[in-house]
């Protein structure tokens, strides 16, 4: 399934490339195109060869067959380094920053300004990450200690940091997946400042809507192989589906009818201090119960609770109408 692309060279691309892992064909021969001052969505389910495909745009996996290319000529980067001297770099799901330096100090760890006697020009370090959230169009203290940081706040420096190397490629990867509503519109205000600046930006997300709020285009893949390179406009979720699994969503998950039994699992008042208070649900034989919230409003911590692992303060845990002690999961 191909379709017309833009009429200029991409700025990063993969031409025809495979990759095995012993028996397993990772990728079968996959073209991706990334260019500049677009978003561009990498979907398919768990196992389709997107984690493999960010890898070789990365340096991390060097190909079997095909070609990388960068801005039009080949290139081939023996590692991570290579990629991010070129201009490319990852924004995971997760970033892993130094929690007892500051945020600045973390962007510019072993590049730091330097002053006479070879000393760091610790200033200069704040003022280049003010400037750097500023062209970001977001507010971050340089100074704060990267412990305590919420995990947006903490892809943010990533971004930052990306920036600093003149990365002209940010792979983002799940990036949204531990983020509440708010910390998901910001980033994509980010994203937009990205593109107006000329960046090519990779985004990965299981979240169908969030593809079709943010990219242009969407590449997919299925069982390693391509199954299309295709602008968002006039798809639609259930489009993208029936090319990620190959049949209709209908198909992939029937609705079965079936009758609530005795209750299997009551939760009365649980309550734990400064944690979550009075939680009352039920579960029945034969039913699924869904637990939501944004993230930090206590659906773990009453898991865990439930299960055993953490104690409780207040209520009730029955299972069959055994009431439960509270902290003791080889019970549960």
């Amino acid at each position: 399934m191909t379709h017309p692309e833009p009429e200029t060279t991409p700025v990063l691309a993969l031409e025809e490339v495979s990759k095995s892992f012993g028996a397993v064909r990772a990728l079968r021969g996959v073209s991706l195109r990334l260019y500049a001052g677009e978003a561009h969505a990498l979907a398919g389910e768990n196992g389709a060869g997107k984690s493999t495909l960010i890898k070789a745009l990365a340096g991390v996996h060097r190909p079997d067959a095909g070609t990388v290319l960068l801005d039009g000529a080949p290139v081939e980067f023996h590692g991570p380094a290579d990629a991010r001297d070129a201009g490319v770099a990852v924004i995971y799901q997760e970033p892993t920053l130094f929690p007892d330096l500051s945020v600045a100090e973390n962007i510019f760890m072993g590049r730091q300004p330097r002053r006479s006697l070879n000393r760091v020009d610790h200033r200069a370090v704040k003022q280049a990450a003010a400037d750097l959230f500023a062209r970001l169009g977001v507010d971050l203290d340089p100074d704060q200690p990267a412990r305590g940081l919420s995990i947006a706040d903490q892809q943010l420096v990533e971004i930052a940091k990306a920036l600093s190397f003149d990365a002209r490629v940010l792979i983002m990867d799940e990036p949204t997946a531990a983020l509440t509503g708010s910390e998901v519109a910001r980033l994509f205000g980010v994203v937009k400042t990205l593109r107006e600046q000329g960046a090519a930006v990779l985004f990965i997300s299981h979240r169908l809507e969030e593809i079709f709020a943010l990219c242009q285009r969407v590449t997919t893949l299925r069982d390693g192989a391509l199954i299309g390179s295709e602008p968002l406009e006039g798809l639609t979720e259930d489009d993208l589906v029936r090319r990620m699994v190959g049949r209709d969503l209908d198909e992939l998950y029937p609705k079965q009818e079936t009758e609530a039994g005795e209750v299997a699992l009551q939760v009365r008042r649980l309550t734990r201090e400064g944690v979550f208070t009075d939680v009352s649900f039920e579960v029945r034989r034969g039913e699924i119960v869904g637990l939501a919230g944004l993230v930090g409003a206590g659906r773990s911590e009453v898991a865990r609770a439930v299960f055993g692992v953490d104690r409780f303060d207040g209520g009730e845990v029955e299972v069959l109408g055994t009431r439960l002690k509270p902290g003791a999961p080889s019970v549960a």
